[in-house]
C-alpha cells in the first residue's frame, strides 16, 4: 500500500480523539493527505455496531458476541475506509484497532489471544499498523475524566479492575513490539503531550516519504 496507516491507543480518557485531529491538522499543513477514522465504527453501518457495543442493554452480551461485532465492524471499516485511503496514498489515522481488541476483550474479558489472532488474519489478512502511537496513563487518571465528559458507555461502566488489565495489556504489547509502538504519557498537561507528539509527527512524515 502506497499510503501510512497509523494507530492511536490507549484506555478511556486518554485524549486520543483531540490528539488525533491535532496530528491530522499538522500532517496537512504539510500537505500530506490524511484520513481520520475510529473504532468501533468508521463507515454507516459500522457506526450502528458500535452503537450496540457501546449501548448498555438488559440482555448481557456475551464475550464471543462482543468479539465478533468488534471484527464484522472492522471488516466493514476497512473495506469502505481504510483500505481505499491506503490505495490513494492517504496517511489514515485511526482512533483504536485491533490493539484494542486485544487489550479490552483479550485482557480486560480474559478471552484467549490465540482466537483473537485468528479473526484478526481473517479479517486484516496481513495488514498491520505501520506505527501505533500508545496514549497511556493512571486508571484512575483516564476514568476521572471519562466521567467528567458526561454519561458512560457500556465499557466506561466497567470496575476499576477491568481496566486494570485493559492498560497491562497495552503496556505488554508495546513492550513486545518496540518497533511498532510509540509511548505516549498521556498524563501530562495537553500542550506537553503534544509537544511530544511532535517527534513522532517527524518519524510519520519521514516514513510517508518513503512510500
Amino acid at each position: 500500500m502506497p499510503g501510512l496507516f497509523i494507530t492511536l491507543e490507549g484506555p478511556e480518557g486518554a485524549g486520543k480523539t483531540t490528539n488525533r485531529a491535532y496530528l491530522a491538522e499538522q500532517l496537512q499543513a504539510q500537505g500530506f493527505s490524511v484520513t481520520l477514522t475510529r473504532e468501533p465504527g468508521g463507515t454507516a453501518l459500522a457506526e450502528q455496531i458500535r452503537d450496540i457495543l457501546l449501548a448498555p442493554h438488559a440482555e448481557s452480551m456475551s464475550v464471543d458476541t462482543e468479539l465478533l461485532l468488534m471484527f464484522a465492524a472492522r471488516a466493514q471499516h476497512l473495506a469502505q475506509v481504510i483500505l481505499p485511503a491506503l490505495a490513494a496514498g492517504h496517511i489514515v489515522i485511526c482512533d483504536r484497532f485491533t490493539d484494542a481488541t486485544y487489550a479490552y476483550q483479550g485482557g480486560g474479558r480474559g478471552l484467549d489471544c490465540a482466537r483473537i489472532a485468528q479473526l484478526e488474519q481473517f479479517v486484516q489478512g496481513d495488514l498491520r499498523p505501520d506505527l501505533t502511537l500508545l496514549f497511556d496513563l493512571p486508571v484512575a487518571d483516564g476514568m476521572a475524566r471519562a466521567v467528567a465528559r458526561g454519561k458512560l458507555d457500556r465499557f466506561e461502566q466497567e470496575q476499576q479492575d477491568f481496566f486494570e488489565k485493559v492498560r497491562q495489556s497495552y503496556l505488554q504489547r508495546a513492550e513486545n513490539d518496540p518497533v511498532r509502538f510509540r509511548r505516549v504519557n498521556a498524563q501530562q498537561a495537553l500542550a506537553d503531550v503534544q509537544k511530544s507528539l511532535d517527534v513522532h509527527l517527524v518519524e510519520i512524515m519521514d516514513r510517508a516519504r518513503e512510500q
